[in-house]
């Protein structure tokens, strides 16, 4: 059975242009979230450093755990700010890849074996990169999660000291 061609096949050329897309879009989701939870950590910070100047902690243990929190909502800060690099350059590699793709589909009919070729290649290898950066953006946002049930768990045991 003979292969049918890219260009005869439209589905093929739609999903050529049409997965990267949609990572695009997922990148621009991921990227929109972490923009919003990088600003409750700021918005956190701020309101920890105001409680804490007004009435800081008579013990001392209670004092280093706020202490932990405020480091931990600083790498909390580093973290989302990387994810979001990452998940920026995604993005781009996505769109760079879905213009890619758009070129190759043009010469898929065309005699042009060899910058089709090239095209693909590029197409894919461009589409890895932002794969790869959509993945290390999610690490990091694992990571900064697991910072923040940290630190909540902390300040719950907290709380649930103040009650016994």
């Amino acid at each position: 059975m003979l292969a049918t061609p890219v260009s005869d096949n439209p589905f093929a050329v739609l999903t050529l242009i049409a997965a990267p897309a949609v990572f695009t879009n997922a990148s621009s989701v991921l990227a929109l979230g972490t923009a919003n939870r990088l600003a409750r950590v700021v918005d956190r910070t701020r309101q920890l450093g105001n409680s804490l100047r007004s009435e800081p902690p008579a013990e001392k243990a209670t004092a280093e755990m706020w202490k932990r929190h405020l480091e931990r909502l600083e790498k909390r800060a580093g973290l989302l700010v990387r994810a979001m690099s990452f998940f920026y350059g995604s993005i781009g590699a996505f769109a760079a890849a879905s213009l890619v793709s758009i070129l190759g589909a043009s010469l898929a009919g065309s005699g042009y074996n060899l910058p089709f070729a090239l095209i693909g290649g590029t197409s894919f290898v461009v589409g890895m990169i932002g794969f790869i950066g959509l993945s290390v953006g999610c690490t990091f946002l694992v990571t900064e999660t697991r910072l923040a049930l940290l630190t909540q768990s902390e300040e719950a045991k907290l709380a649930r000291s103040w009650l016994q």
